[in-house]
């Protein structure tokens, strides 16, 4: 039975870069590892729906903290099965994003904290009424609001398919974002965390696997 860590942060902290290093390592360990990632843009229709909401369709839907959150976190809910599988079959279940992205984002889009309503409405949801497994531990990457969006939006110039949506261009919502995991990280909210960036990120995770 396996462990599943999951990396949250901003757009632009480098998580898809840390996930690599992770699985790289751990590989090399003879590890087996498992990595996904969450939205699952162009696998689950409702993931898709956030994001053409996040860019402008489908009316007012993004408008509601709510209804956006409901939208990711039944994505999560379509992968349980697989995440359920990988589980079983690897020593680690690597998430670049998991369901305190959803937290983080809803209360900082309805000024909560982490003990606030739409976080409990997300623990219920995800971790009860959807089970989906818990993590053993979670990495924020502590890297500033100012420069994670100054990458995302060096990333969109250079990639025409990687337009910032609503969420990553609003610099205020990144920064009450990022306090928001702060907040969730010090209440060790779901598991123990770890705010670690580049060498030291990539340890704290590999210092919780089996010795290879």
């Amino acid at each position: 039975m396996g462990i599943l860590v999951a990396i949250e942060g901003l757009d632009g902290a480098g998580k898809n870069t840390i996930a690599r290093r992770i699985v790289a390592e751990a590989t090399d360990r003879g590890l087996s590892v498992t990595s996904t990632t969450f939205p699952s843009y162009g696998t689950h229709l409702t993931a898709d729906l956030a994001a053409e909401a996040l860019h402008g369709e489908h009316g007012d839907l993004a408008q509601s903290a709510y209804a956006m959150a409901l939208l990711f976190a039944l994505d999560r809910r379509e992968a349980r099965s697989e995440l359920a599988a990988a589980l079983d079959t690897s020593d680690l279940l690597l998430c670049d994003r998991y369901v305190a992205s959803n937290a983080a984002y809803s209360a900082a889009r309805l000024g909560e904290g982490p003990d606030g309503d739409v976080v409990t409405w997300v623990r219920d949801l995800e971790f009860g009424r959807f089970a989906l497994p818990r993590p053993a531990h979670q990495l924020l990457l502590g890297v500033p609001p100012e420069v994670a969006m100054e990458r995302a939006e060096g990333r969109a110039a250079a990639d025409a398919a990687r337009a910032r949506d609503a969420y990553e261009r609003d610099a205020d919502l990144q920064t009450r974002v990022y306090r928001s995991y702060l907040a969730l990280a010090d209440a060790s909210w779901m598991s123990d965390w770890t705010v670690a960036d580049g060498d030291d990120a990539v340890a704290a995770v590999l210092a919780l696997l089996p010795p290879s």
